[in-house]
């Protein structure tokens, strides 16, 4: 550019020392020179216009390798989080089945238990005789088995011994018992609430506990029922079935249950198996 600039200059100086030079020439060349300018600052225009497009092409392709950074790392971070989620809901997945498999080993047990339950009532119910089920009544509630027992056909009144009315009953009582080895027994002793008045016993407290243990003495002793089965336990008056201001209600709250349940055993074995379901949560 500079060499441009010099050239106009040059042949002019060059005219006039040579004293040729004529008014319409010097005109032309003037004019040259003008022009010669403008092309020149119109390069250097131009020049700084295209420094400021690179310029700024030089930071657009910095945001866009920014970008591209951005994403590539966003999209890392996707596909771990991905893989890390499709290992927790196929850990989760796997509890699932083994809680549904515990559930239904439970369930299969209570249903177990429930039948063999009934078949342990009706098997009951069918070895009584007509007057016999009017002194016995036999319930299946929630999984036990409620045998209970009329007073006056166990006891006399105000007593604790066993009469001989009452020992066919018990037999048949007992049998049951034994073919169901598993089962526990409890023996448990109701009153009304008509205060007693005997000099060895001292209130119903004490009358429906002995009335007990004399049921699971003659389970024991008589009929071989093993007593590590066994339990014997009184309740006195607090546990009414009916109402004490009848003679007939009375005569209901005055009896003794034979409680047949399953044994715990089987059932505490399964909790103590129940899987383990504590999982970290996802992240």
């Amino acid at each position: 550019m500079k060499l441009t600039r010099i050239v106009p200059i040059v042949a002019a100086l060059s005219l006039l020392s040579t004293g040729c030079v004529t008014h319409k020439k010097y005109n032309l060349l003037q004019a040259d020179y003008n022009a010669s300018q403008v092309a020149l600052a119109e390069s250097r225009t131009n020049a700084k216009n295209l420094e400021s497009l690179l310029e700024e092409a030089r930071r657009e392709n910095k945001e866009l390798k920014d970008n591209y950074a951005a994403l590539q790392k966003t999209l890392d971070q996707s596909i771990q989080t991905n893989q890390s989620g499709n290992v927790n809901i196929s850990k989760l997945v796997d509890e699932i089945n083994a809680s549904n498999n515990y559930i239904k080993r439970l369930v299969d047990a209570k249903s177990k238990s429930d039948s063999l339950l009934m078949v342990l009532s009706n098997n009951l119910t069918r070895s009584l005789d007509t007057d016999e089920l009017r002194d016995v009544d036999v319930k299946v509630l929630k999984g036990v088995v409620y045998i209970s027992l009329a007073d006056n056909m166990l006891f006399r009144s105000g007593s604790y011994e066993i009469s001989p009315k009452a020992m066919d009953i018990l037999s048949k009582i007992a049998k049951i018992i034994k073919d169901y080895r598993n089962y526990s027994v409890l023996v448990e002793g109701n009153t009304d609430n008509v205060p007693i008045s005997r000099t060895n016993i001292r209130n119903n407290w004490d009358l429906s506990a002995l009335r007990a243990s004399s049921v699971v003495q003659v389970l024991q002793d008589k009929f071989g029922v093993d007593p590590s089965r066994l339990t014997a336990g009184g309740r006195g008056e607090y546990n009414p079935v009916a109402t004490n201001d009848t003679p007939a209600g009375r005569q209901l709250n005055r009896r003794t249950q034979i409680i047949i349940t399953p044994s715990l055993d089987q059932f505490m074995d399964l909790i103590d198996k129940a899987p383990d379901t504590d999982t970290p949560s996802a992240k």
